[in-house]
């Protein structure tokens, strides 16, 4: 393959916009993002305000991705675009937001004369965490049949999922996750409820104390790989309403999302014995989380910048495919 060649990714999903450029080596060279502004006191976004803010950034976030192209790249060629058009891989899946970044992806393939090509969120999720967490070899040769699980937690989705990367193609089923609500929103609305600013798990985790160990006597509502979490948000009032204490708040919730997980992963484990296990999604840029779970071996976690929201696996796809 030419050294001049360049890979765009787009997404737009209901709390960020971003853009990544993904070069001919597969490295991601620019990954630009912009939250949403939500109100304060607001638990979250409708989509036709989530649309109409995704509108209004894609100017500035297009000036920002013209500056690097103009500081080092001017003499690289786009070959592909890539953008978010749905929330999973499945039948019927959709969000109007991701329309924004179809606007802008047909936009631009069609001025420079290049293949558009469309992914799932939740596979460019996967594929910005398979990159960033600096194991995808491992994980390939550490897994019986080239396939591994990957947890995608976030505000819009807590799932387990089934991921093969064989062939090139990398195709995804789910086969597990939450019964109601999400670990972010779970999150979300208890620091809400404590007045932070949504999203509010940064806030969160600042308060939290280093090196303390988990609380295990959370009690958490797993059965096999389905969880819930509802009752955490219930929980986590109690609390505050008792002690007032944010910061003790904030630790069990974190620990209790945390424990749900390892407990999850520890029953994805009798079905699936060794298979390699990545975490992605925004929620697991948490540390607390992130320590809960490491307890468990051949375990992998995405970078934070790229196990929050942000284009580069829809960059890194968009790549594949041309190629193909």
């Amino acid at each position: 393959m030419s050294d001049n060649k360049l890979f765009i990714g787009i997404d737009t999903s209901n709390y960020t916009t971003s853009v990544s450029l993904c070069d001919n080596n597969g490295i991601i060279v620019a990954n630009i993002k912009k939250l949403l502004d939500v109100e304060h006191g607001q638990r979250g976004l409708r989509q036709s305000d989530a649309l109409f803010l995704h509108n209004k950034n894609m100017p500035e976030i297009m000036s920002e991705l013209r500056s690097v192209l103009e500081n080092g790249y001017q003499d690289r060629k786009i070959c592909a675009v890539g953008y978010s058009a749905y929330p999973r891989d499945c039948e019927g899946s959709y969000m109007p937001c991701f329309l924004a970044g179809q606007a802008v992806a047909v936009s631009i393939a069609t001025a420079v004369g290049c293949p558009v090509y469309k992914f799932s969120h939740q596979a460019g999720h996967v594929a910005a965490a398979l990159y960033s967490c600096g194991a995808e070899d491992e994980i390939s040769t550490s897994s019986k049949d080239g396939r591994f699980a990957a947890f995608h937690v976030s505000g819009g989705t807590t799932e387990i999922l089934l991921v093969d990367n064989t062939d090139g193609k990398m195709t995804v089923e789910q086969i597990g996750g939450t019964q109601d609500i999400n670990a972010g929103q779970a999150i979300d609305r208890a620091g809400v409820m404590m007045g932070m600013k949504f999203p509010c798990g940064r806030e969160m985790e600042s308060l939290c104390r280093d090196g303390v160990s988990f609380c295990k006597t959370v009690k958490t509502c797993v059965n096999g790989l389905s969880c819930n979490l509802s009752g955490l948000e219930n929980q986590a009032a109690k609390l505050y309403a008792k002690n007032n204490d944010k910061r003790e708040v904030c630790e069990y919730v974190f620990d209790f999302v945390g424990a749900t997980l390892l407990k999850m992963t520890n029953n994805l484990r009798e079905q699936y014995e060794d298979i390699p296990v990545l975490y992605a999604g925004g929620v697991m840029s948490n540390g607390r989380i992130k320590g809960i779970l490491s307890s468990n071996k051949n375990v992998y976690f995405a970078q934070p910048e790229f196990s929050s929201d942000n284009a580069a696996g829809i960059a890194i796809l968009c790549k594949k495919k041309y190629e193909k």
